[in-house]
């Protein structure tokens, strides 16, 4: 589908001489609960940026003081405080209350490089069918490479002509930029999944509409996750994939998906937990079941067979 002519602003090219004091094209959204102290951090590296973004943060329903924590130290940045906790819902009401036309999404334990967001801009201004770019992530005070960066780079969907970097169907959440009017179109992230491998339905929603996804490596993001064990990950992981297989892959990867999952919950208390939740979210899923055109459903086979035996979706299920 063409949407040349729905897109917002958009240039053919940067202007190298723009004005340095003049805030970038790209907005950040951050969405945030209950960890101040992780993302104070990240504003401050965020507020140092030399491209001067906006910056959103969308607090959900948080019961610390990051309100007060933001009102205190961050006067400058924006906060939009939700009354209850909205999961990855939160980066959707970012992107409606900012109007850049490009939303750079960070999470509180992340943030972007220098210049990272001034190529991301000139990205999307010359390439008008991009939808979402998928950046280089480094991880950690010691800046390793993400596996997930060699994973998305060869990517069996390889190069598109009208597109820069590597075709995909999956992205790091909180390393991705997208064009605001292409985010709207395709709907944002989708209300059944909170959080956990939910970017993966935004991508096939995106490339559905005739949207570029792509990886761009030379637009660098930094990544601090919490080294903390989340036991209970991998299983909501599953479930995300399993919802996202019904909403919008064809049925029998839908049905195989959930046998895998029901096979998990015989030893497995957190995949019993996430099957009973993928059961109890599953007519909604259904009734908003939007099937891939067979152009995409064919690019995520191709995936599927990339990933080998252990089920993950190549580039696909990349979590935040």
């Amino acid at each position: 589908m063409n949407h040349a002519t729905n897109r917002g602003r958009s240039s053919t090219r940067e202007r190298p001489r723009a004005d340095p004091t003049k805030p970038a094209p790209v907005g950040i959204v951050i969405a945030t609960r209950n960890r101040s102290a992780s993302l104070a951090v990240t504003v401050r590296h965020l507020r140092a940026l030399p491209e001067r973004p906006e910056i959103l943060v969308v607090d959900n329903a948080s019961t610390d003081d990051t309100r007060a924590m933001l009102a205190r130290d961050f006067p400058q940045v924006r906060v939009l405080s939700l009354p209850f906790n909205r999961g990855a819902l939160a980066r959707t009401h970012g992107v409606r209350a900012l109007d850049t036309p490009y939303v750079a999404f960070s999470d509180d334990d992340s943030w972007w490089a220098p210049g990272a967001l001034r190529a991301a801009a000139r990205h999307f201004d010359e390439h008008p069918r991009l939808g979402l770019l998928s950046a280089r992530t480094l991880v950690g005070p010691a800046d390793a490479a993400d596996p997930l960066n060699d994973l998305l780079a060869d990517s069996p969907l390889g190069p598109a002509t009208d597109l820069p970097g590597t075709q995909v169907l999956g992205f790091l959440g909180c390393a991705a930029v997208t064009r605001r009017t292409a985010y709207l179109d395709a709907g944002g992230y989708h209300p059944l999944l909170f959080f956990g491998a939910e970017e993966t339905l935004l991508a096939y929603d995106l490339a559905a509409r005739g949207w570029g996804v792509t990886h761009c490596p030379d637009v660098t993001a930094h990544h601090h996750p919490d080294p903390g064990p989340r036991t209970d990950r991998p299983a909501v992981v599953r479930r995300n994939e399993l919802l996202t297989a019904w909403l919008r892959r064809s049925l029998p990867h839908a049905l195989a998906r959930t046998r895998a999952l029901a096979a998990d919950a015989r030893h497995d208390p957190h995949a019993r937990r996430a099957l009973r939740e993928t059961l109890t979210r599953l007519p909604a899923a259904l009734r908003a079941r939007r099937p891939l055109p067979p152009h995409v459903e064919r690019a995520a086979r191709l995936l599927d067979g990339a990933a080998g035996a252990d089920g993950a979706d190549g580039a696909d299920g990349a979590t935040s």
